[in-house]
């Protein structure tokens, strides 16, 4: 189901640390090679010249990009000023520039994104969409396929989520969008198309994870590094930051020892060695410590973890659910611009996380009279099995088919439909949200669960992904917002009246 989607989080390692980990790299003999994902491929050297000229695209930064007069001759570069690894056929990685002083932006304003005339995100696998060019996020020692093989992608697996591929090749189905029967259905679907994360957005966090990894495995040489979160899971938005997950081995880290001093090693290269290039490396010590840190070539944030491989599991999950109903995405992206507008979209400050967000969207989908999502790990545990190697797991949805819901109802009806929900049919005193579940049911007694005032199920691991709502200031707050704008929608059918801001400004 996420054909490409292999590329994506995490590059192809040198050979000599392929024979070393099974935990990554060992793959059963009997897996037929149309159903690895191009992350999983191992291509030639990246051509210097190429690869300068595609970042410096990506990050608007062309003119300051060195004149390459032969390719020839010149040697593979790391990203920064570190002696090249040998990569024996693996993708070599190339060197980043800082900007020019005079086009260079101050820490508080916010990157810019290039537009793509592919304006959907990049595929993951075959059948969920994502680029590929550059992207080897699971490694296999296939041979690369022609681009059009890549264009026309693999029927038996293409027939969910469009797979990943390189975006010059944009998949058919990503055209696929309902059709708008009423003016609110209309203004959703166009503030989709303005906010949704582009090709480009996802090419150079892709570049940049590239290369960070190549640095990283200086110092941590089994490691792998993946992309994950929204940029990957169908529901990135153009100011969308990057989130990483460090894998360094396939044993538990303890999060409160282990994992915050590899991060103090990463903080360390990204301040020292590749200062020229990272600004502002943070360690915050959370519950899950992350490094907080910005690209300065592409201008995008992003956060770092240790081994938080349920991470990497749940983007697979949600990337599934985003593509096998196409009212899903343009759903759940409103739904996530409309609580950042009124601030109730930050976990740091007690409120809802974009991850609560939407398996509060998807579970809403589930618990309809007539179902538009069902239970995937259900309906296909063999898929999700929490157990599952990690090097399988953008593989295992690949042949799941698109849900046929019987329920036509518009994209405006299911926006009042979900406010609704929440303001008045849903018991948040007794009832968790569970999405593996596809229903309510009541609350745990365990600490995790008691006296919380949201109650969102982890998928995977059954942690509680709304714990952040800890005060009731907040939570009525909240439970204010899902009721107001249930009623200002049923009564005006205008977006506008509860998301006041232009296509453009929603942008950023």
């Amino acid at each position: 189901m996420f054909p490409n989607s292999s590329n994506l989080g995490r590059p192809p390692f040198p050979s000599k640390h392929q024979q070393q980990s099974n935990f990554f790299n060992v793959l059963p003999i009997n897996i037929p090679p149309t159903l690895l994902s191009h992350q999983q491929t191992v291509v030639p050297p990246l051509n210097f010249r190429t690869a300068v000229l595609s970042r410096a695209l990506l990050s608007g930064n062309l003119a300051a990009t060195p004149t390459v007069t032969s390719t020839a001759t010149l040697q593979p570069v790391a990203y920064g000023n570190v002696s090249p690894v040998s990569t024996s056929g693996a993708l070599t990685s190339f060197q980043g520039r800082k900007r020019q002083s005079e086009q260079s932006v101050s820490h508080n304003v916010k990157r810019q994104r290039i537009d793509s005339q592919n304006s959907d995100t990049t595929v993951v696998n075959q059948a969920v969409p994502l680029p590929e060019e550059r992207q080897r996020s699971f490694p296999g020692p296939i041979s690369i396929q022609s681009p059009s093989f890549l264009a026309r992608g693999t029927p038996a697996l293409a027939r969910c989520v469009p797979p990943l591929r390189d975006t010059l090749f944009p998949d058919p189905t990503e055209a696929r969008l309902p059709l708008a029967k009423d003016e609110l259905s209309q203004q959703v679907l166009e503030l989709f198309q303005a906010c949704r994360q582009q090709a480009s957005d996802l090419n150079s966090k892709e570049l940049c994870r590239t290369e960070l990894q190549r640095e990283i495995q200086l110092i941590f040489p089994q490691s792998r590094l993946y992309l994950v979160g929204s940029s990957l899971n169908g529901f990135g938005t153009r100011s969308s930051d990057g989130d990483l997950c460090l894998v360094v081995k396939e044993e538990p880290v303890n999060q409160k020892t282990e994992a915050r001093r590899i991060l103090s090693s990463v903080q360390k290269l990204f301040s020292t060695k590749l200062s020229s290039y990272i600004e502002r490396p943070q360690l915050i010590r959370a519950k899950v410590p992350i490094v907080k840190f910005r690209d300065k070539v592409s201008y995008v944030e992003f956060d770092l973890n240790v081994n938080n491989v349920v991470g990497i599991r749940n983007t697979f999950l949600l990337r599934t659910y985003a593509f096998i109903e196409n009212r899903v995405r343009p759903l759940v992206l409103v739904i996530k611009k409309w609580a950042s507008f009124h601030e109730i979209n930050d976990a740091s400050r007690g409120t809802l996380s974009s991850y609560s967000l939407v398996l509060m969207v998807l579970h809403y989908l589930q618990t309809l009279p007539e179902p538009i999502l069902p239970s995937l790990q259900k309906n296909y545990p063999e898929c999700f099995d929490p157990t599952m190697q990690l090097h399988l797991v953008h593989q295992a949805p690949c042949t799941i088919p698109p849900y046929i819901s019987k329920n036509g109802s518009s994209l405006g009806d299911l926006l009042i439909g979900f406010f609704k929900y929440y303001a008045t049919e849903f018991d948040w005193s007794h009832q968790m949200i569970s999405v593996r579940e596809a229903k309510a049911i009541p609350r745990p007694d365990g600490i995790e669960w008691r006296n919380k005032f949201i109650c969102v199920e982890e998928p995977f691991d059954g942690t509680n992904t709304a714990r952040a709502v800890h005060e009731k200031q907040k939570f009525d707050m909240i439970r204010g917002e899902f009721a107001q704008a249930w009623r200002v929608l049923r009564d005006k059918k205008d977006l506008k009246c509860i998301l006041p801001l232009r296509a453009d400004e929603l942008k950023r």
